[in-house]
């Protein structure tokens, strides 16, 4: 039976400025480098409060044989869509979950109303149906409508069309499992011959699966921070995984998540086996039951993902790498830079 939607407990309240930086827009990466494993890599020791500027191939020097890395195979669908109104007027349809039978919550950009027939292909047409909450219930004529879409940039990708290229570099060399609407970031510095020398170092590497919807990417706007819901996303943790998990815990080694998405799922389900939609929500506070270490993007102000990785390391030791990120002039966001919190 799938999981009920979960979140943590409200600890103390914490304010949305708490997690506000300001990055100059130079440093936002609009393509990524030619060499995935490239990027550089700001290490975050925990324990000792100090930070090491390194590559990310150097990810292997922290990774030791029986540590489990876990993955996050879901792939980037093509989720944004053009299409015309009766009057001629443009909109822009982004999907976000699936409901069966053509069904789709969707955000919407442009003004529609219940009813309303968009022009997305030549004989594909969309019909917004209701709005719920901030999205929209939309029903296609087609089973397959993410083949006239486009896979979605984030906005801050300063790109009209994505190219061939940069829809490629928008999903990691592992994706298998169609459904994200945006990229697991963190698993984009991987590259075939990388996960192939951690597995000959006796890296374990395992699947989860979470498809990335707007509880990933929809920002925060409560100045409470405990008061944010978190949308709920789809996610599957194998059993195969489970026993690598447990295997790891009773050996002593690290089961070192790769990004947010994976260390939400394995925190979700708790490191067993599961399947269904979580929506848990963490920040500052939180106690970890699975997840030793985290690599991870460098992410925007006032998001759950910054909250994720305050609560792993602490608000005082992440606004410091952060701003020493920005000294060292590391790129930021989907196709920049990585750490390591360990």
């Amino acid at each position: 039976m799938p999981l009920q939607p979960l979140n943590q407990p409200p600890l103390h309240p914490q304010q949305l400025s708490d997690f506000d930086y300001a990055l100059p827009p130079t440093l936002i990466a609009q393509t990524p480098l030619a060499v995935r494993d490239q990027s550089r890599l700001l290490v975050v020791h925990t324990n000792t409060k100090q930070l090491e500027h390194k590559h990310f191939y150097d990810i292997t020097h922290y990774l030791s044989a029986g540590d489990v890395l876990v993955i996050n195979t879901s792939k980037v669908i093509k989720a944004r869509l053009h299409g015309t109104k009766p009057t001629g007027g443009k909109i822009e349809i982004f999907l976000l979950t699936p409901l069966g039978n053509q069904h789709w919550h969707c955000l919407v950009k442009g003004s529609v109303q219940p009813g309303m027939i968009i022009q997305i292909h030549a004989a594909v047409t969309a019909t917004i149906l209701q709005p719920v909450e901030e999205m929209w219930e939309v029903t296609f004529n087609t089973d397959d409508i993410t083949a006239y879409g486009e896979v979605p940039l984030p906005p801050y990708i300063k790109t009209q069309s994505p190219p061939k290229e940069l829809e490629q570099r928008y999903q990691t060399v592992y994706a298998q499992e169609a459904g994200s609407v945006a990229a697991p970031t963190a698993g984009l510095h991987f590259t075939p011959e990388l996960l192939q020398t951690l597995k000959a170092q006796g890296v374990i590497i395992v699947p989860v699966m979470l498809h990335v919807g707007l509880g990933t990417f929809a920002s925060v706007k409560t100045e409470d921070i405990t008061q944010h819901q978190m949308h709920a996303e789809y996610a599957v943790l194998p059993a195969s995984t489970a026993q690598a998990i447990a295997t790891a815990k009773t050996t002593g080694h690290k089961v070192v998540a790769v990004g947010t998405t994976s260390c939400r799922t394995l925190e979700a389900f708790c490191g067993q086996a599961g399947e269904g939609w979580v929506n848990i929500f963490i920040y500052p506070g939180y106690t970890f039951n699975t997840v030793d270490a985290l690599i991870t993007n460098f992410h925007l102000p006032k998001t759950s993902l910054l909250m994720l990785v305050s609560a792993l390391a602490g608000t005082d030791l992440i606004k410091q790498a952060y701003t020493e990120a920005i000294k060292e002039q590391y790129r930021f966001f989907s196709f920049g830079d990585a750490m390591l919190i360990t």
